[in-house]
C-alpha cells in the first residue's frame, strides 16, 4: 500500500555487566538516541507507541524492562534496587550502543530515574522528557507541607509489607489490574499481569519501594526539560507538579492534560508522543 509506512519494532538483548536487560527497540541505527523509562506495575511495552513512531521519524528509540522486570538482572535483596544502582544501569544501556549523549524519557518511577539521571549526569543528557513523576525536591517538599500529596502517597508504605505480593497476585491480579482504572488496554494489562505472576517477577518490582530513601537529595537540573502532568493523576498532586519547574535551571516547558489519568503513555499515546517530538526535535 502506497505511502503507509510500517516501523518495525526489534525485540533486543543488551548486556551489561549487571547483566542482560530485555528491550524494544526501533528506528536506525544512526538516528538520534532516545532511552525510554517505564514505571510499576509495567515494562517497556508501554512506550510501544512511542517507539515506532520516533523510530519512524528517524530516532533510534530503545525501550529496557529495568532492573527487576528484566529476568536477566533480577537480584534478590531489596538494596540492589536503590537510586544509584538504578541510574547506573541507565548509563550502562547507553553506554553498551555507544551512546556518548542522549536523550531520555520517563514515566512514573522511570520518571524518577530520568530526574536522578539528569540531576547526576548532566553531560550525558541532551535532553529529558518526564512524564507524571515530579521532580524528587518537589515531591519532598509536598510531602511535608500537602496533606492532599501525602494521602496520595500512603501506597508507597504500604506495599513495603510483605503480604504485598500475595494480596496484588489474587483473584488473577485483581488488585493490579484495578491500579489501571480501566484506562489501558485490557489486552496490555494482561501482559503485565502475566509478567508479573512469573516467579519472583513482582517482588523484584516492589523491591524498587523497599530499597530505601537515597542517601542525598537530587539537585536541581540543567537539562532542558519537558514535564507532563495530568490532572486526573491519583499518584502525583498540582502541589508537587507545579513546584517543579523550581527545580528545572534549564529550558523548561510544563505541559498539563485535563482529564488524563496516571497512564499517560498508554490513555493518550498520540497526544505524548507529538509533545515528544515537538520537544526532542528542536
Amino acid at each position: 500500500m502506497e505511502g503507509l509506512e510500517i516501523t518495525v519494532i526489534e525485540q533486543v538483548g543488551v548486556r551489561t555487566d549487571q547483566g542482560d536487560f530485555d528491550a524494544i527497540a526501533a528506528g536506525p541505527e544512526d538516528g538520534r538516541p532516545v532511552l525510554l523509562l517505564h514505571g510499576f506495575p509495567e515494562a517497556a511495552l508501554e512506550w510501544e507507541h512511542q517507539v515506532a513512531v520516533l523510530g519512524r521519524e528517524g530516532f533510534r528509540a530503545v525501550a529496557f524492562d529495568q532492573r527487576g522486570y528484566s529476568p536477566g538482572v533480577r537480584p534478590e535483596r531489596a538494596a540492589e534496587y536503590g537510586v544509584d544502582a538504578l541510574v547506573g544501569d541507565v548509563l550502562a544501556v547507553a553506554d553498551s550502543f555507544g551512546w556518548s549523549t542522549f536523550d531520555l524519557v520517563g514515566h512514573d518511577w522511570g520518571g524518577a530515574v530520568a530526574w536522578w539521571t539528569a540531576s547526576e549526569h548532566p553531560d550525558r543528557l541532551r535532553k529529558l522528557a518526564v512524564v507524571s513523576t515530579p521532580h524528587p525536591g518537589a515531591l519532598a517538599d509536598a510531602l511535608r507541607t500537602d496533606e492532599d500529596q501525602h494521602m496520595r502517597s500512603g501506597y508507597m508504605v504500604d506495599w513495603r509489607n510483605s503480604n504485598t505480593e500475595k494480596r496484588m497476585l489474587a483473584e488473577d491480579g485483581a488488585a493490579l489490574r484495578q491500579m489501571f482504572e480501566w484506562r489501558v488496554p485490557p489486552s496490555r494489562v494482561d501482559e503485565y499481569v502475566r509478567r508479573l505472576s512469573e516467579p519472583g517477577a513482582l517482588t523484584a518490582a516492589l523491591n524498587w519501594y523497599r530499597a530505601g530513601r537515597p542517601g542525598g537529595k537530587a539537585g536541581k537540573v540543567s537539562v532542558p526539560t519537558m514535564y507532563v502532568w495530568s490532572t486526573e493523576d491519583v499518584a502525583f498532586g498540582s502541589t508537587a507538579a507545579l513546584a517543579t519547574g523550581d527545580w528545572v535551571t534549564g529550558p523548561y516547558r510544563f505541559e498539563m492534560l485535563e482529564d488524563l489519568s496516571h497512564w499517560v503513555p498508554e490513555e493518550a499515546p498520540e497526544l505524548l508522543t507529538s509533545l515528544l517530538l515537538e520537544h526532542l526535535s528542536h
